[in-house]
């Protein structure tokens, strides 16, 4: 076996990250994290991710203000996916205004979706798209 070193970003640039709320346990969002991003998070405490769509960091919180505040962050057996333990400030995770981005409830007998939860904030309003 190959001595651990950390997460192994010479598998893939980019590891899923998976963001939970360390005090309730509920699982917030998923994104990606490149090294700059993961090494940035441990530096400055304050989560940071890459944006695949805008190819550059994306410093959760920067345009909707919901940060998250690094508790802990840990990696699989592999190395090739992060799991990130955060104080979610702000009250919303998802950029549809709810608290996490996993708000829709799939029925396995129709295939029907449901939305659970409420939305904290209205997405319009915050990013004017």
């Amino acid at each position: 076996m190959a001595e651990v070193t950390g997460p192994d970003f010479s598998k893939s640039e980019l590891l899923p990250a998976i963001a939970q709320d360390s005090s309730t346990g509920e699982v917030l969002m998923m994104a990606w994290m490149n090294r700059e991003a993961y090494e940035e998070t441990l530096r400055t405490g304050r989560v940071c991710y890459f944006s695949r769509s805008r190819q550059k960091l994306w410093r959760k919180g920067e345009e909707s203000g919901n940060v998250q505040e690094l508790h802990a962050i840990y990696f699989d057996c592999d190395g090739d996916t992060l799991l990130v333990k955060v104080r979610q400030i702000g009250g919303a995770a998802c950029h549809e205004g709810y608290s996490s981005c996993f708000f829709r409830r799939i029925d396995a007998a129709t295939h029907a979706f449901t939305v659970e939860g409420v939305q904290v904030f209205d997405p319009k309003s915050v990013y004017g798209k």
